[in-house]
């Protein structure tokens, strides 16, 4: 009982202790005003950084932190779950998102006052996930959808700078330079450039509005072909509606037959009708090379851009083929056809 006594006595001991250097230490908290004085990251904590991405852990060095009450990267708080502080440095996850693509100042609150630093914190390169729509005449408008185009500085269609009609973080409107039909996309922020992974145009068409470059229609087994509808148009004034039954197809056919040196895809917009989601649309040519199936959306139009080399690399072309190939009876409509 007496061991069990002491055991007691010490634990106790030790606890008053601690709670004693606990309080000396509180007392000890400078009231001092914070100072700042470097930002590293989590692994190279000696070399002072210049910039940093975005959502990424710092540490800020300096003085007289360990009341910090908040860090805020130009108006935009970090959490407060991700914000550890002592007397000489604060380790914080920088937000996701802030106001800036690049300057965004860090200040500092403490109990006993603030301080800033100016620091460049910058958004991502840009990103570009899709061009709306995927063809165009000069001065179209032309939206183009991605991330990270804030303070976006230029847009460039076929090496020619567009005209910016508007932006936001995640989509750009530009309008069509005079003289341009095709090309590839670019966009610059401040941070860097992006080309786009879809071109924008075509430049050899089979049909926007009308058929082109004597191209004919050889479609076979529709239940209704209407190369002039107005229902439903991706861009301009006609569409070609199809109303297909199981294994019905449009066809295009050129005589001379077109000679595939210089271009690398074919391009399709089309618009899935009722009953239509998930089904398929088999793609072939004549000479025979290959064959892809695409996957139709219904109720959208959606822009296809198919390497040629996903049909064989064809040498020549003579037919070009959209077969429907999931046994459904359904009407599609069908705009811009080409090869880039």
């Amino acid at each position: 009982m007496e061991k069990i006594k002491k055991y007691v006595n010490a634990s106790l001991f030790i606890l008053i202790t601690i709670a004693s250097l606990a309080c000396k230490k509180d007392n000890t908290v400078s009231t001092n005003t914070p100072t700042l004085t470097k930002v590293t990251n989590l692994t190279e904590r000696d070399n002072p950084l210049q910039s940093i991405g975005y959502g990424e852990w710092i540490i800020i060095s300096g003085s007289n932190l360990s009341t910090t009450t908040k860090v805020d990267f130009n108006g935009v708080l970090a959490a407060d779950s991700l914000v550890y502080a002592n007397d000489n440095s604060i380790t914080v996850k920088i937000p996701a998102e802030l106001v800036d693509p690049i300057n965004n100042p860090i200040t500092v609150t403490t109990k006993f006052g603030s301080a800033t630093l100016n620091f460049k914190v910058t958004q991502p390169g840009p990103i570009i996930n899709d061009i709306d729509p995927a063809a165009g005449g000069a001065n179209d408008e032309v939206t183009i959808y991605g991330a990270y185009f804030k303070g976006v500085t230029e847009v460039k269609i076929n090496g020619v700078a567009a005209t910016i009609l508007s932006n936001t973080k995640t989509e750009i409107k530009a309008k069509v330079p005079t003289g341009v039909t095709n090309g590839e996309v670019v966009v610059t922020t401040p941070v860097g450039t992006v080309t786009a992974t879809k071109t924008f145009g075509l430049k050899h068409v089979i049909f926007d509005d009308a058929l082109k470059n004597s191209w004919t229609n050889t479609s076979y087994s529709t239940s209704n072909l209407v190369f002039n509808s107005t229902a439903v148009v991706r861009r301009g004034t006609n569409s070609i509606m199809v109303s297909h039954k199981a294994f019905s197809a449009l066809r295009f056919r050129l005589v001379a037959k077109l000679n595939m040196t210089g271009y690398t895809t074919l391009k399709i917009s089309m618009y899935g009708g009722v009953g239509t989601q998930g089904k398929k649309v088999k793609i072939s040519v004549t000479p025979t090379a290959g064959s892809y199936e695409l996957i139709l959306n219904e109720g959208k139009w959606t822009d296809y851009q198919v390497p040629l080399i996903n049909i064989g690399s064809p040498a020549t072309i003579e037919y070009l083929t959209f077969q429907e190939f999931s046994g459904f009876a359904s009407q599609i409509y069908v705009d811009d056809v080409g090869f880039y």
